[in-house]
């Protein structure tokens, strides 16, 4: 999976219904420092957040919204979970590459 630069929630949109039913590692930053991985699916995208249902112990899932503007940010972070390669480079990191 190509890592894909974004700088505009737009791009992340498009982005992500195309992968739709794909699945992903998502990696969250809570606050405080508590970090949060999991393991889920892409399972819906809406104008202002994207779903992702996420395996949680025994086999259960619960479903997780997440907002595009905090992948945007790096708040939360897509990965590739064949590859563990980033799915978007966060709007950060770009600005200090340049």
């Amino acid at each position: 999976m190509e890592e894909m630069e974004v700088n505009h929630v737009d791009d992340i949109h498009e982005k992500l219904t195309d992968m739709v039913g794909d699945r992903v590692k998502v990696k969250a930053n809570m606050g405080r420092t508590r970090v949060v991985e999991r393991m889920g699916t892409i399972k819906s995208v809406h104008p202002a957040v994207f779903i992702v249902e996420v395996d949680e112990r025994r086999g259960r899932k619960s479903r997780q919204s997440y907002q595009y503007i905090d992948v945007l940010t790096g708040q939360v972070e897509l990965f590739d979970p064949e590859s563990g390669e980033h799915i978007f480079t966060p709007l950060g990191n770009q600005l200090e590459e340049h």
